[in-house]
């Protein structure tokens, strides 16, 4: 069974950084495809970043020479390093994983950047 659980988010000001931690267990995170998603009330969630089995990485324009992605293969972890935050990236951001054909998600953790 894939877990995966994301953590690092929080109240942080306008320019400031947060790194996003998503955890994964019963799937091997380096050789898949990952992601990050975000989520807005009322708004359909939309994609941050995400990272082939390859290495190959896509950024949002909006996010782009702001956030990086990336993973440790000895944690089973993937990250989300975002700098120069800005009050439309308050969001819930959530961690996804392709794995053996299946898509699964974390339940997300919260990021609120104050203007």
């Amino acid at each position: 069974q894939v877990r995966l659980v994301e953590s690092g988010g929080g109240l942080v000001q306008s320019g400031g950084s947060l790194r996003l931690s998503c955890a994964a267990s019963g799937s091997i995170v380096s050789i898949s495809n990952m992601g990050w998603y975000r989520q807005t009330p009322g708004q359909e969630r939309e994609l941050v970043a995400n990272v082939s089995g390859g290495g190959a990485t896509n950024y949002a324009d909006s996010v782009k020479g702001r956030f990086t992605i990336s993973r440790d293969h000895r944690r089973n972890s993937l990250y989300l390093q975002m700098d120069s935050l800005k009050s439309e990236d308050t969001a819930r951001y959530f961690c996804t994983q392709r794995w053996k054909g299946n898509d699964f998600w974390g339940r997300g953790t919260q990021v609120t950047v104050s203007s």
